[in-house]
């Protein structure tokens, strides 16, 4: 896709049109080992650290080198500032910001610092994430989980076994 098409596309939006609303957030107490490990979702790039939907710190893989002690606070290695945009902002200017400052994800936050959701530039820088999108890459995902413990006709259970179906939260 074209910088023009993206352009197109993005016209008489704001932030608040193109965000996904449901993030990947933690709580401000969540220690380093607690984000290291939602991390672990290589397509968690920006971890939201809240407080009663207050946007408290905003943190990247980057600001947790290997050295710090898991058991310590994840927050105090957070920041905000330059990692937040306005709901009202033009998407089109947004991608621009984006691209401009090689970043991918900005928090969006109302005046008030509430967070109304992410800001998630595409891998292609193309356009941004939506919920659709995160839908669609959960439910393959639990696809390809569900198809590592499903018998497959090679690796068929002995005559006269049940497989036992297990639920997962």
């Amino acid at each position: 896709m074209t910088d023009h098409r993206v352009a197109a596309e993005l016209i008489d939006k704001t932030v608040a049109d193109v965000i996904v609303r449901l993030p990947k957030t933690l709580p401000i107490d969540a220690s380093i080992t607690q984000a290291r490990g939602a991390f672990s979702d290589d397509h968690v790039h920006m971890l939201l650290l809240t407080e009663n939907g207050q946007l408290k710190g905003a943190l990247l893989r980057t600001d947790l080198p290997d050295h710090l002690d898991g058991t310590g606070a994840a927050l105090p290695h957070s920041r905000v500032s330059g990692r937040t945009i306005p709901a009202g902002t033009p998407a089109e200017l947004a991608h621009a910001i984006l691209l401009a400052c090689g970043q991918r994800r900005l928090a969006v936050v109302d005046v008030d610092g509430f967070l109304l959701g992410l800001l998630c530039l595409k891998r292609r820088l193309a356009g941004f994430c939506s919920d659709s999108d995160v839908a669609a890459r959960a439910a393959e995902l639990e696809k390809t989980a569900h198809s590592f413990h499903r018998p497959s006709s090679t690796n068929a259970l002995p005559s006269g076994s049940k497989a036992i179906r297990t639920r997962r939260s």
